[in-house]
């Protein structure tokens, strides 16, 4: 590492058992409590991931800001204990107080943004992705970028497949129905007792020789069947599972 690079940036809070444990103290006695006082969840497909070990990257269509706090509030503590989402160095590791709340609920690691230089006593995080995977933290990636506008899914984007194939680890589809109405882009609060549905598919491993964007595109497939189907279990029209 070249002097000017800085130190990295510690991988020791992501794998603290006692962090976990209180993130999942505060899920479980506010966050959880509060999503199903404001919205009307239902999760299936906890079976698909019963048996998951290790690192993994969970990839979601994005409808809502409910997202993410449904995501690691409602989805099965075994894939969520040491789930970690990334967040803008330059947002939000510049304050500790909100640093410090995005750590708490969303078990936050920074990334680092090309036009944002990292200032010189701001700890170096590049290739925390990676260097999470390796080290068993699965990550959320929501691959869409943004919300989407109308309640359809955008074009996944194929980095977080990319990712996978380079790490060896397996993304595993969740297909959200019902964040768009209950929180469209411009809603500052979602709208009471609205019906929101996640649907949690099997890991999906690349395939010798497939390019990421074939691997993505597997993915996607895997997401429009979900929610086409109302699923956490999609077939072809052979009756074949789409997560094969």
């Amino acid at each position: 590492m070249r002097e000017d690079e800085g130190q990295l940036v510690s991988l020791d809070p992501y794998l603290d058992r006692g962090r976990a444990k209180k993130r999942h103290l505060v899920r479980k006695g506010f966050t959880r409590p509060a999503l199903r006082a404001l919205v009307k969840p239902r999760v299936y497909g906890e079976e698909n991931v019963e048996n998951l070990e290790g690192s993994f990257i969970l990839i979601p269509n994005h409808q809502s800001h409910l997202d993410a706090p449904m995501v690691f509030s409602l989805l099965p503590d075994s894939i969520t204990e040491r789930l970690a989402a990334g967040a803008a160095a330059d947002y939000f590791y510049r304050r500790k107080g909100i640093s410090a709340l995005t750590s708490l609920f969303f078990n936050t690691y920074p990334i680092e943004r090309k036009d944002k230089p990292r200032s010189p006593n701001q700890p170096n995080a590049s290739g925390m992705t990676g260097r999470l995977l390796r080290a068993g933290v699965p990550l959320l990636i929501f691959p869409e970028g943004t919300r989407s506008r109308d309640g359809k899914i955008g074009t996944f984007r194929s980095g977080a497949a990319a990712l996978a194939q380079k790490v060896g680890v397996p993304l595993v589809p969740i297909a959200m129905n019902g964040g768009h109405e209950a929180m469209p882009v411009g809603s500052v609060m979602p709208k009471l007792r609205s019906e929101v549905t996640l649907y949690i598919g099997k890991p999906m491993y690349s395939r010798e020789g497939e390019s990421p964007d074939d691997y993505m595109a597997r993915v996607f497939h895997a997401i429009e069947g979900m929610l086409e189907q109302k699923t956490a279990h999609p077939v072809n029209d052979e009756g074949a599972s789409l997560f094969d």
